[in-house]
């Protein structure tokens, strides 16, 4: 297996909804069916499928509560994670933690989305990220 994540995809209580809130963020995606959302994000995809239908294709059972994943988005600039919070703010979500600066070096705050995904965003002055949005560390 070569490493790489091809896709991510978030279980949500309503596709529609959801799809909203991404798109409030400025983010463009496309439906197939009307079931599934992907958004091209870099070298990756962000799906947004029904979670009752992503854990019966997943073979496990959804007890409803954090599956202990985080998602990121890395930015240029400390002034870029507080825009990004503001939007986010702004399509819906709950902010967990304002932007601050970290024990790392950087600066990142956290987002959560309608359907309880926790997003970090964060600025980490050691990591290159690219034309296409891949980040590069040290």
């Amino acid at each position: 297996m070569e490493q790489r994540v091809s896709l991510v995809t978030l279980g949500v209580a309503d596709p529609s909804r959801a799809r909203a809130f991404y798109e409030g963020l400025g983010w463009e995606g496309e439906s197939p069916d009307g079931d599934v959302v992907f958004f091209q994000t870099g070298g990756m995809i962000l799906a947004l499928w029904g979670r009752d239908k992503l854990a019966d294709d997943s073979c496990v059972h959804d007890s409803q509560g954090w599956g202990g994943v985080t998602l990121a988005h890395n930015v240029s600039s400390a002034g870029e994670v507080d825009a990004v919070l503001a939007r986010a703010a702004a399509a819906g979500a709950k902010i967990g933690r304002a932007g601050a600066p970290t024990s790392w070096g950087g600066y990142s705050g956290v987002f959560i989305d309608p359907d309880g995904h926790p997003w970090e965003v964060a600025h980490n002055p050691g990591w290159t990220i690219e034309e296409d949005g891949s980040v590069r560390p040290g």
